[in-house]
């Protein structure tokens, strides 16, 4: 499943076992928005989706990266690493992305606290 081309299409990067994804999920159904759900553990972004989605949030690789997993230290990643070393890492190990992210056309938004996607929605 590819990122959103369209500002009607929404989609949600969702990690089921994590609760401020778990409350993001909530908070859209609970508004009535339409959008599609990605297991992106199962099904991890590819890297043109990676560069992709950090241009949509806004920010660089290692600010949506999970360095406090352990993936992290065993991938040889460090706050200096570069986008590219990131995203191999991310690729091989999903879990260091961090979650929930909510992606709406040409925009996203980091679920932590889960109404900071709210602005992608218009609410």
């Amino acid at each position: 499943m590819a990122l959103p081309t369209s500002q009607d299409e929404i989609l949600l990067l969702h990690n089921p076992k994590c609760s401020k994804s778990r409350a993001t999920l909530a908070l859209l159904e609970e508004r009535g928005v339409a959008f599609t759900t990605r297991l992106y553990l199962e099904d991890p972004l590819g890297p043109a989706e990676l560069v992709e989605l950090g241009k949509r949030l806004g920010r660089v690789g290692i600010e949506f990266t999970r360095t406090k997993q352990a993936e992290f230290g065993a991938a040889g990643l460090s706050p200096g690493s570069s986008d590219a070393e990131i995203f191999a890492a991310m690729q091989t190990a999903p879990i260091l992305m961090e979650r929930p992210i909510v992606v709406r056309g040409d925009r996203a938004a980091i679920g932590r606290p889960p109404e900071d996607v709210l602005a992608l929605i218009g609410d």
